[in-house]
Parts: structure tokens; sequence; C-alpha cells
């Protein structure tokens, strides 16, 4: 890895169904007993789809853009508070704002919806809710920061493309820290988007089992702060060696059979990691959605590229699938094996197809 594009992690800060912040959330992912997903309490629906949501958290309405906006702010101050950073810090330095959602950047609002369909007026605090709820813009007038601001929006990779981006943004020169990651809660529209797909498991998911069912939806968010090593505010001790991304081009719902567009996109990653092969991979925590058609690709494309020296496991048995803060959450997650030099099990994996 050359030393001169080296982008460091100096703060990080998470939210999700594992807990609150970064150390409930270690704590948890070594649990003998996880947590399992319940019926939804804040969502309004006659699904019986098991989700995991955010315990003991609810939703406060004076919050513009809704829960998703609700969790960035917990995970961004414990991000802030991580990194030794405060506002005149960030005042004195280039600092842009990357953030991936998919939920927080659409109008989520069925009454409003189901209101224009009907030919009445609906009524205008959605909508101005939804205006003022851009993630990354918010952070940025929140800090009057003097970076570039981006909300990405590109489904489930969202949240690791806003990380990735970031990276590119310090290495480039154009910032001195980048405050990025991603948010998404769940409300009705995802869970009846998915449940039309037909992907999402009745009963606790399970990825890559041989007896997996499909998804189950999670919500929460997952902020890291990046620097360059002689901007960096504290001693960091993680760093982001490489990224790639890449697309299908093949199904507007499905991966290609074959799983080229994710190999283009982790050899590209490698080849920006200088100096990292695929032998050198010792772990990867996969998207492992739990669905029969994602967790069979990525296993093939896993074994193309790595042969037998990656092993893989999916940490959304354990949060969920997060959606556009998936990326960012699992990122965190890495970051907190790291620490403890070691791999959890793999939540209600039982046998391989």
């Amino acid at each position: 890895m050359n030393s001169q594009n080296t982008v460091y992690v100096s703060g990080k800060g998470m939210i999700s169904a594992l807990g609150p912040d970064i150390p409930s959330t270690a704590a948890a992912l070594y649990a003998r007993h996880p947590r399992l997903p319940v019926l939804p309490r804040k969502v309004e629906t006659a699904l019986k789809l098991p989700v995991f949501e955010i315990p003991d958290m609810e939703p406060d309405s004076s919050i513009p853009g809704g829960f998703s906006m609700q969790m960035l702010r917990c995970a961004l101050q414990e991000a802030l508070a991580d990194a030794r950073l405060n506002a005149r810090d960030l005042a004195r330095q280039r600092v842009g704002v990357c953030i991936g959602t998919t939920v927080a950047c659409q109008l989520n609002n069925i009454p409003f919806y189901s209101t224009l369909r009907s030919g009445n007026t609906p009524p205008a605090a959605p909508f101005r809710d939804y205006i003022t709820g851009n993630p990354a813009e918010w952070i940025r007038r929140e800090f009057a920061l003097n970076g570039p601001a981006l909300t990405v929006s590109n489904a489930c990779s969202s949240g690791a493309d806003a990380i990735g981006i970031a990276m590119l943004w310090v290495q480039q020169g154009l910032c001195d820290l980048v405050i990025c990651g991603g948010t998404d809660e769940i409300n009705k529209v995802p869970l009846d988007g998915f449940n039309a797909l037909g992907v999402c498991s009745p009963e606790p998911c399970r990825p890559f089992d041989a007896n997996r069912a499909g998804l189950n939806l999670g919500e929460g968010a997952g902020i890291v702060i990046l620097s360059a090593r002689k901007t960096a505010p504290s001693a960091p001790a993680f760093a982001i060696a490489g990224y790639g991304n890449s697309s299908d081009a093949f199904h507007i719902t499905q991966p290609d059979p074959e799983g080229k567009g994710l190999e283009r996109a982790i050899r590209a990653s490698l080849q920006s990691a200088d100096g990292i092969s695929p032998a050198d991979i010792a772990f990867i925590n996969a998207h492992g959605t739990g669905t029969s058609v994602n967790d069979r690709v990525e296993s093939i494309v896993f074994h193309r590229v790595f042969q037998d020296s990656a092993r893989f496991i999916s940490t959304k048995a354990l949060t969920g699938h997060t959606l556009g803060a998936a990326g960012a959450i699992e990122c965190i997650i890495c970051m907190l094996m790291l620490e403890r030099e070691s791999v959890p099990a793999s939540t209600r994996f039982e046998s391989l197809a």
C-alpha cells in the first residue's frame, strides 16, 4: 500500500439494531444470543415480515428529514467525539461530506401520494421535510463546512460508494477531512417494495445457508471520518486501502448470474490498493442479503477471485439489510473485528448449499 495515498479513519460512529453506539455494537457482535428481528413497530403494515428495527428509540418529529436524519445525527455525534473534533476544528480545515442513502433522498410519504392521486392538494409539510432532509447538505449547513457535499443514492451500495468517493477526495487533495457513510430507515415504501420483489423472509434471515428464505430489512446509520496522515487530528488506527465499483447493466433488481460486475468491482478495489493481491485478503464481510440469487452469485465470485484464501460471512443476520447504510455499517463492523482480532460466528448459518 502506497503510504502517500493512504487515507486514514480518524473517527467512527454507528447505530443499528445491534446497538445505539460503537461500544454496544462491539459487545452485541459477539453475543451468544443475538437479537432477533421483530414485526414492524413504527410502520403501519399488514405484512407479517420481521425486521431489525432500532429498539428504544422513538422518531422525533421535530427533526426534518425523518428517522433517517435522526439516526444520522446520532452516528455523526459519536464519530466527531471519537475523532476529537468540534465545530471550531472543522472550520479550520477543508471538510467535505459524502453520505449514502436510499430512503432519505425520496419522498417516502404514502398519504402525500394518495392525496395527490385523489385530485386533492397534499399537505406541504412532507415535501418541505423532503427538501430539507438532504443528509450531506444538512451536515454541511449545520457545521458551515467549506468542502464539497454529495448525497449518493446508488441503491444498496450507497454507503460503500460514499466512503469510496470520500477516499478519492482525500487522495486527490480536495479535502483535508471527509465525513462520510450512510443512513436509512425502515418505512412502508422499501418494505412494500422488497415484498413485491418476493425476496423478504418470513423468518430471521440466514445468509449463505442452504435453507435461506430471503432478507430482513434493517435500519441504521454509520459514519466514518477520513483524513490524510498529515491532517489526522488523532492517531488513526485504520486505513481505507482501496475502492472499486462497477455496474452489471444486467437487470434492474438482480445481479448478473456470473457476477461479472461484482468481480470487476473487487478487482478494481484491489488494483487501487497498491501492492495488495487476492492472496493477501483473509476475510470478507459479504453483502450477503440472504436471498437465493445474491448469495449464490457472491459465493461464485469469491471463489473465482480469492480461491480458498479468504473466508467470508454476512453480518446482515445481525443488523438486517440496512439499504444505503449497509456499506458504512459493515465497514465499521470490520474495524471492530480487526480491533478484537476475531471474526464472530456466522449467525444462523448451518449448511452450505
